[in-house]
């Protein structure tokens, strides 16, 4: 563990000073290694047609943003089991997402794994978690609102003996942590459609819940979310408008689950929900485009996710992304003023 444990501050600033500086110095090496071997981005054929010179553009820039991410808390952080327990779950969906662009670099298409498949992957992986957090961390399976208010979804548990030790899988709060999990990793994947958009607001949305963590006295976590953060700010020298590479589901997925994991860890859910409203708009959006046009035969918005809509209405691609970074940032204040009221 390197830095004075006396100011854990100064830790966090240093572990996202060290990822950024990490992925600053690896990615241009990552990116000759992706064009010798002709890995590139597959455009969506029904996106937006100025997207079309993008095609065959780097992709996989989250593989160096995991290792940054990892070298980082390796140096910096204890490795307690909360912070292990988030950084395995985060890595193994940077796996699932690497899988998945190496299956779309292979065919030759924008999407890569099945539906099925990558649900399957991701549930894996969420009931993994939140049992080891639950059994492992003492993560309370509850979730708190303000005022003091919270729901308990410890009521319908199962408690097996184990070696002598008594392990319990409470059924709601699994569903609960699928949802959160699953929602915001592919929330995070759909955000990733600009260049610096998914980047520049996953940044920010972790470096809020850095914070949440060390004032809930958790410094090692807030280390993984510091950075988590760096990692984001270091991608974005090369990701920010015209892109070299892209971060592919292989970061997109990763960031997301991270981002959920610190909430639950912290217990904070509701938070997180506030903090991450940006990912869940353009889920919505999403959502709300395909219900609309399965009934009616009608679309809601020009194009989804919702930053393409402001795309086909004639914003430029910097000032869209740009403009979410602004509302990321603000329901970040929102999501952070909500924790003092929680707490």
């Amino acid at each position: 563990m390197l830095g004075n444990a006396s100011y854990p501050t100064y830790q966090a600033f240093l572990a996202l000073g060290i990822a950024a500086l990490i992925t600053i110095v690896l990615m241009p090496l990552w990116i000759k290694i992706l064009k010798y071997e002709s890995i590139g981005q597959q455009v969506r054929a029904d996106g937006p047609k100025r997207h079309l010179v993008k095609q065959g553009t780097p992709t996989m820039g989250g593989v160096v943003i995991l290792i940054a991410i990892v070298l980082t808390c390796l140096i910096m952080a204890k490795h307690t089991t909360e912070m292990l327990l988030v950084l395995i779950a985060t890595v193994a969906t940077g796996v699932l997402g690497l899988i998945d662009d190496l299956t779309s670099v292979t065919h030759g298409r924008s999407l890569g794994l099945t539906p099925r498949a990558k649900m399957f992957g991701l549930t894996l992986i969420c009931i993994i978690f939140c049992l080891g957090a639950v059994n492992f961390c003492g993560v309370p399976a509850e979730v708190r609102f303000p005022g003091g208010f919270a729901i308990d979804l410890s009521v319908l548990s199962t408690t097996f003996d184990v070696a002598g030790t008594p392990f319990t899988v409470p059924w709601l709060f699994v569903v609960f942590t699928w949802l959160l999990i699953a929602g915001f990793s592919n929330a995070v994947n759909l955000t990733d459609g600009l260049d610096g958009l998914a980047g520049g607001t996953s940044m920010i949305a972790l470096l809020i819940m850095a914070a949440i963590a060390f004032l809930c006295g958790d410094s090692n976590l807030a280390i993984f979310g510091a950075a988590a953060a760096g990692g984001c700010l270091g991608f974005l020298w090369f990701n920010c408008y015209p892109a070299s590479i892209f971060m592919g589901d292989t970061g997109s997925l990763a960031l997301g689950t991270g981002f959920a994991c610190m909430g639950i860890v912290t217990n904070t859910e509701v938070s997180s929900l506030i903090i991450g409203g940006l990912f869940i708009v353009e889920a919505l959006s999403v959502m709300i485009q395909v219900v609309s046009y399965h009934f009616t035969k009608k679309r809601v918005f020009l194009m989804a996710p919702i930053h393409h809509h402001f795309e086909q209405k004639g914003w430029a691609e910097t000032k869209v992304v740009i403009r979410f970074w602004i509302v990321a940032a603000a329901f970040g204040a929102l999501g952070l003023a909500l924790f003092f009221q929680l707490g």
